[in-house]
């Protein structure tokens, strides 16, 4: 496992500060600033440093998942009873913000600790399970991944073939899951696979069963923080009481996934924030012909629309929140926000990118790197395009993806 001592450190001091044209932190409590406020220092102090040599080299500071659990970022929202934090959505929201605008592979450990692997132990598991794993997972003691998709089955996980069969005190698992963040190292993994009936169900898979195995997917362009792999089921054998008493059918998952869907719209706005506090204050310090290139129109141009669509995604993702933290957030709002906040921040990368010239592919900047990885975070969790048609279903009543 990785070390702080395994990763170069830059010499850049990270002193960035979040724009705010709208003053919204006016519409945040004290505690909410409090939060932003510690996060932010930790990923100054812990992320920043070293995030551009772990992306160069390709490799997860696995050290920082320890960190992260002090911190207390992973399930902040889930119950103080299961060594959480118990805070609201907007909390659990700043915090993914701050993460991201450290590094999206960042966010993705913590996204899929606290919104794939604790959430649905805390929403579908026994007591008993809540009380053996979440403490562990809350602390970094232990990190989990989570099994949905499979090779053939991305959008469509209704179409999963990974399945079971109960023999005498245990399950035996079949199957294989793809793209799984964290999976190489994980501890455990939360699995979705049919049982003899075809109905979709959740089950808690440790590390070291028999038939279990995680290869590392290799070669990435994106995400090169992250560990991403495979989990392969070959006659696992599961006790019974690894079964998720209380998940049944998928749309069991996909309640985990709005969860995690809402975390990324504030993490990609975090991406979004950081390429253009870059591209702001290279502008200001490159000279071209004469002046600094923020004195050319075009460049304003580019920075006024900037800050426009990041006052917009703020708005979104904070209204949001207030909706979840009152129960009443629907998955066509999250898709909404998910799908506008990924591409705003996706489209921001690129002028940013502009805006650096040259420079912008450089490793001395964050803003290729945010690039890269707004890629993948435009893919994963649902793609682009599957959102929009969950919001056509919402508006028309119409599924257009069956």
């Amino acid at each position: 496992m990785s070390s702080p001592d395994d990763f170069k450190r830059s010499s850049v001091q990270d002193t960035f500060e979040s724009p705010d044209l709208y003053a919204l932190d006016d519409l945040l409590s004290e505690e909410h600033k409090m939060i932003r406020s510690a996060v932010r220092d930790f990923v100054k102090k812990e992320i920043s440093p070293i995030i551009e040599d772990a992306a160069q080299k390709a490799e997860f500071p696995y050290y920082i998942v320890r960190k992260m659990g002090e911190m207390g970022v992973f399930g902040p929202t889930i119950p103080q009873t299961y060594g959480s934090q118990g805070l609201d959505y907007i909390a659990y929201g700043l915090m993914m913000q701050e993460i991201e605008r450290g590094d999206s592979g960042m966010r993705s450990t913590a996204s899929v600790q606290g919104s794939l692997v604790m959430f649905p132990i805390f929403e579908f598991g026994s007591e008993a399970q809540k009380l053996k794993y979440l403490p562990k997972l809350a602390s970094g003691e232990l990190l989990g991944c989570f099994g949905l998709t499979e090779p053939d089955h991305g959008s469509n996980p209704s179409g999963m073939l990974s399945h079971f069969k109960e023999e005498e005190d245990h399950f035996v698992l079949n199957g294989s899951k793809m793209w799984i963040s964290n999976a190489p190292v994980a501890d455990i993994a939360v699995v979705w696979a049919r049982n003899a009936e075809g109905r979709i169900k959740g089950l808690i898979l440790e590390k070291g069963m028999e038939g279990f195995s995680a290869p590392e997917i290799h070669h990435k362009w994106s995400l090169r923080t992250s560990i991403t792999g495979e989990l392969v089921f070959n006659n696992v054998k599961i006790p019974k009481e690894n079964l998720l008493p209380l998940a049944d059918g998928l749309k069991s998952p996909m309640k985990c996934l709005d969860n995690a869907r809402y975390g990324i719209s504030w993490g990609a706005l975090g991406a979004a924030m950081d390429c253009y506090e870059a591209a702001r204050r290279y502008a200001l310090e490159r000279i071209q012909f004469g002046k600094p290139i923020a004195a050319f129109q075009l460049t304003q141009k580019k920075l006024a629309e900037m800050l426009t669509e990041i006052t917009k995604a703020q708005l979104v993702s904070w209204r949001l929140g207030t909706l979840k933290n009152e129960g009443k957030a629907t998955t066509a709002q999250i898709s909404m926000a998910k799908r506008n906040n990924v591409e705003t921040a996706l489209k921001i990368a690129r002028e940013a990118r502009q805006i650096l010239g040259g420079n912008g592919i450089s490793g001395d900047y964050p803003v290729m790197r945010h690039l890269m990885n707004l890629e993948s975070v435009v893919t994963y969790e649902g793609t682009h395009d599957i959102h929009l048609l969950i919001l056509g279903n919402e508006i028309t009543g119409i599924q257009a993806f069956k």
